[in-house]
């Protein structure tokens, strides 16, 4: 039987009236979000590792990444989806009961190579995210792609790989770091499915959502900004400040 939160979940993802998730990291993070009135939660791999002490890009062990995203799950009564990088190298089948047991609704899937170095192969990727979904019919997945990060991608190369993730069986494409909103207007018209993007600085959320793109995440810059409140107060406690003025 289909879990609810999956399908609350799934059902957020809409043209013109996209899912925003302000990434969390935490119980406490997580918390704040979900009472702001955010209809459903995600996790972001880099804040996470960074909170627990290592590095990004699967720096951090399986284990501990999971167990704070299950902590996050039982924080909050509104679907979460888990960043589980490039699932760190666990079998598809065991990925996907991991996250179940958690209480994830849904995952983000990338293609970088975090072993070799690169982007995965397209037909592995492929074979993965068919593999992922034979293995679960219910969780979300949001198949990252990861070729703005190489810095000299072009629209048609992430979108090819867009409309191939999505016939494995994924469920939105996430063009990680699409450098414009002039870049994510084409992305949206070439990729025939639910479209996340980072919502980067100047991006405006009603240009996006006026594209039609389906979902807007934040990455780390939520925790980023934790921390430069966090730095502020810190230095004028140090200085003798008033420790509370804006």
């Amino acid at each position: 039987m289909p879990n609810t939160q999956t399908k609350l979940l799934r059902d957020l993802h809409k043209a013109v009236d996209p899912l925003i998730l302000p990434n969390v990291w935490d119980a406490s993070s997580a918390t704040i979000v979900a009472e702001a009135g955010f209809p459903a939660l995600a996790t972001a791999s880099a804040s996470i590792a960074a909170m627990l002490g290592h590095d990004d890009h699967e720096g951090a062990p399986a284990d501990e990444m999971l167990d704070a995203a299950a902590r996050i799950v039982r924080a909050v009564n509104v679907p979460v989806t888990v960043d589980a990088e490039a699932g760190y190298g666990l079998p598809p089948a065991e990925l996907v009961a991991r996250l179940t047991a958690i209480g994830a609704a849904g995952f983000n899937y990338e293609d970088s190579d975090h072993r070799a170095g690169g982007i995965v192969d397209v037909e592995t990727q492929v074979s993965r995210i068919a593999a992922l979904r034979a293995a679960d019919a219910d969780l979300v997945i949001n198949a990252r792609v990861d070729l703005f990060l190489t810095g000299s991608a072009s629209v048609e190369e992430v979108s090819e790989r867009g409309r191939r993730y999505l016939e494995a069986g994924a469920d939105c494409v996430f063009p990680i770091l699409a450098p414009s909103e002039e870049v994510v207007a084409e992305l949206v018209k070439a990729i025939p499915g639910p479209v996340n993007v980072t919502c980067l600085p100047g991006m405006d959320l009603g240009r996006l959502a006026a594209l039609g793109v389906a979902r807007v995440s934040f990455g780390p810059m939520t925790y980023l900004t934790a921390l430069e409140a966090l730095k502020s107060m810190a230095v004028r406690i140090r200085s003798g400040q008033d420790p509370y003025a804006a």
